[in-house]
């Protein structure tokens, strides 16, 4: 066996995008004159085994009467294939960059005004959807639009994850409101809503601090507010219209304003004259 692990990873991860990877690896075989591929099959395709390790690909060729070096020929055949196949590249790109326009759930981003790099670890989604999307790379709103749809096709999705990709998909704002920091009625996404999202989850201080370093532009006119004294920081959570998450989610954020104190509230307490001044001294 000539090949290795990083000969198969390099040439695995080029064909990813290639446009031969639904083609059979008999018909890509004979095209280069190449030996034929002996296993039979229609799901004889790259797109087979590029998913798989190193390991599990030799494994996988010995499970069917192959010996180990099987993986040699495969190589050979992706790579050379890939050879040919560079002059499809630009066509490769331009076609995933239209999909990407076309995409319905980055229109309703663009539509709402919520950022395509919002970080799903300030999301609402369970735990479990997170671990989730961390495994499969989607660490974005941005990635989860570009990729949700086809891994619900090919795959079953529930919980939180299919409530995101629906309210996004059809743009239900109640829904968005339960698992992204979303205000019904407006657009964007709020540091309000933020943290009271923070406030509902056990790690809710590590949250609210990832929040006002995102919401960082929102913080601070919302501090040069507080400075003038003309308002509470209360005021800003009424919106949440529940007294009890007002006053969590307010406290959440409160260890983070860096505000002055309204100059009149700074000047200090002039000493009582008379007998009871002197009583006080």
């Amino acid at each position: 066996m000539k090949s290795t692990a990083k000969d198969w990873d390099e040439v695995r991860t080029a064909f990813a995008s290639s446009l031969m990877v639904d083609t059979s690896l008999n018909s890509l075989a004979q095209n280069l004159d190449s030996p034929e591929w002996p296993i039979k099959g229609k799901d004889e395709t790259p797109a087979k085994y590029i998913d798989l390790s190193f390991d599990e690909v030799v494994e996988m060729l010995q499970l069917k009467g192959q010996k180990a070096d099987r993986i040699d020929q495969l190589v050979g055949i992706l790579k050379e294939t890939l050879a040919f196949d560079s002059p499809f590249g630009e066509m490769v790109e331009q076609t995933q960059a239209a999909s990407e326009r076309d995409n319905p759930v980055l229109k309703n981003l663009a539509k709402l005004n919520i950022p395509e790099n919002f970080p799903m670890t300030l999301t609402a989604l369970d735990a479990g959807t997170l671990e989730f999307c961390k495994l499969e790379g989607l660490h974005t709103l941005g990635e989860f639009a570009l990729r949700a749809q086809e891994m619900s096709q090919k795959t079953i999705v529930g919980g939180d994850f299919k409530k995101l990709l629906n309210a996004l998909s059809h743009v239900d704002e109640a829904a968005l409101a339960e698992v992204l920091p979303f205000r019904r009625g407006h657009k964007g996404l709020h540091l309000v809503e933020a943290m009271a999202q923070a406030a509902r989850f056990p790690d809710g201080p590590a949250r609210a601090e990832l929040a006002v370093t995102w919401f960082r532009d929102e913080l601070v006119t919302l501090e040069k507010e507080l400075a003038t004294g003309a308002s509470s920081l209360e005021r800003y959570f009424v919106a949440l219209n529940n007294p009890q998450m007002e006053k969590r989610a307010a406290d959440l954020l409160r260890p983070h304003l860096r505000v002055a104190k309204p100059a009149a509230a700074q000047t200090p307490e002039k000493k009582k004259g008379g007998l009871f001044g002197w009583f006080k001294k």
